[in-house]
């Protein structure tokens, strides 16, 4: 059976965990390292898909400064979206030929994800057949957008958990105009805690790709980057 490393990096900010992504990707092209699933919460940033229009990010640079909000313009597909605390954000790298050449399917499979752990929860979301995604009604709860590059993944998902969604106020998420957001914590009413969500996600990230997971410690795993890469990597 494959194996997928799962690694919690807490709470880091969006420049470290890309770093980190593009380093673990470029182990994984070159055979270095196996399959990866990270998982953690971003302090408040904006990302820019290939695709995002400049006019979908409302917000003015003093606002951003008063917000406390990063903007970065990423290779990932699809529009603009929002990451913050208490959102679960998941990054998987993997070689996605150990498993199919069907990027359409890995889109799904990893609605299916979000799908299945919305599911242990009590909330029950669906796909929409126009936007990549994860449904609540009418909202997103679950963003996706992804890259692909010579059959191995980078960026990934991101669910909102205990999102503060008036951040979704200064953009139009994806580039959706008619629809809205939400998260956990709105439609059952209460916080739930992160790490119970991350494990929820992580078993069935595993149960759809057919993989068993091995759950590393984050200092573990980045000395084990640090040493293949030659070079020192951290995430905060």
């Amino acid at each position: 059976m494959k194996q997928i490393d799962v690694i919690n990096l807490g709470l880091t900010s969006y420049t470290a965990a890309w770093e980190l992504q593009r380093k673990i990707h470029e182990l994984r092209v070159e055979g270095k390292t196996r399959d990866v699933l990270l998982l953690n919460e971003h302090r408040h940033v904006y990302t820019l898909g290939k695709n995002s229009r400049d006019e979908h990010l409302l917000a003015y640079q003093h606002e951003l400064e008063d917000m406390g909000a990063e903007v970065h313009r990423v290779d990932r597909g699809g529009d603009v979206t929002y990451h913050g605390p208490g959102q679960l954000v998941g990054y998987p790298i993997l070689n996605l030929g150990d498993y199919y050449c069907d990027i359409h399917r890995y889109l799904r499979d990893i609605e299916e994800v979000m799908i299945r752990t919305l599911a242990d929860f009590g909330i029950k979301s669906r796909r929409d057949g126009d936007f990549t995604g994860v449904w609540a009604g009418n909202d997103k709860i679950a963003a996706i957008g992804v890259k692909v590059s010579r059959w191995y993944t980078m960026h990934g998902f991101a669910l909102n958990v205990n999102t503060d969604l008036s951040y979704f106020d200064r953009i139009i998420p994806c580039g959706i105009f008619h629809k809205g957001v939400t998260s956990m914590e709105r439609l059952l009413g209460k916080k739930l805690d992160l790490e119970d969500i991350a494990r929820s996600t992580a078993a069935h990230f595993a149960d759809v790709f057919g993989a068993s997971i091995v759950e590393r410690s984050k200092e573990e795993y980045l000395q084990t980057i640090n040493h293949l890469s030659n070079e020192s990597v951290g995430c905060r």
